[in-house]
């Protein structure tokens, strides 16, 4: 049930983190503050197809 995601920063667009969810549990987007060595800063990274 576990599904590979791929997160991507909001603010530039690049896809920097790959995780996993469960989609039973988790069906919507995930939305996580991480670090984006792009913009050099703590970003929103969401989930991308």
């Amino acid at each position: 049930m576990r599904v590979t995601v791929t997160l991507a920063c909001t603010e530039c667009k690049q896809r920097n983190y790959t995780s996993s969810k469960n989609k039973k549990n988790n069906p919507d987007r995930i939305e996580v503050k991480k670090y984006c060595k792009f913009c050099k800063a703590h970003k929103v990274h969401k989930e991308t197809k």
